[in-house]
């Protein structure tokens, strides 16, 4: 793609509330995984990447989905436009505001949809754990997205998809995400290998 998608998520991550850097980041990509649309017409993957810029190197959840043409009443959402070798001119936007993305989202956390590899077409990955949630969630009733320091949740239903935005490589314990998560693994910047929730059901937040 050109830009890449490193060069325009370089311009986009800044602006995020869960951002920790200072200035201009220096990105990596360090890990993700993908998940099919049934439509065939959005590419949708969640990527880890990684920041050099400082001493301290944060690391990131991103989920990206990529589009032919711009979705309606998502402009907050995009990230960027770029022109594929193949594919022609693509919308890339956060995965958070686009909802065929939070609809395979909810099918992953209940067992429905499976992970597939980031870079193989057509090849299930799985080092992506899935601990299925219990209860059924409804994949239709979506909220708009509300930015904290760490994480985005999404309502759904009586629930919300939480996307954990900043990767700990020290795992966050599981438990803690209650009912429905998904786990991936990922590279530190200094090349360690590393696991840590992407993926998870969270109590709705409340209104503001």
């Amino acid at each position: 793609m050109v830009p890449t998608k490193l060069v325009l998520l370089s311009s986009w991550l800044p602006t995020r509330a869960w951002y920790r850097g200072d200035g201009e980041p220096d990105l990596r990509i360090a890990g993700g995984f993908r998940l099919d649309d049934p439509g065939g017409e959005v590419g949708i993957e969640f990527m880890a990447i990684t920041d050099h810029a400082a001493e301290l190197a944060w690391a990131y959840h991103v989920p990206l989905t990529y589009r032919a043409s711009p979705l309606a009443g998502a402009d907050e959402g995009l990230v960027g436009t770029a022109l594929h070798g193949v594919l022609g001119k693509r919308w890339i936007y956060d995965a958070a505001r686009d909802p065929v993305a939070v609809a395979e989202i909810v099918a992953l956390l209940a067992g429905r949809a499976k992970p597939q590899a980031q870079s193989e077409s057509g090849t299930s990955d799985p080092t992506v754990a899935i601990h299925a949630a219990e209860t059924i969630i409804p994949t239709n009733e979506f909220g708009p997205a509300q930015e904290s320091l760490s994480y985005t949740d999404i309502p759904v239903g009586q629930r919300a998809v939480r996307l954990h935005r900043l990767l700990d490589a020290t795992g966050a314990p599981a438990e803690a995400c209650g009912s429905g998560y998904v786990i991936a693994p990922w590279r530190t910047a200094e090349g360690a290998a590393a696991r840590s929730v992407f993926l998870s059901f969270a109590e709705r937040p409340r209104e503001r």
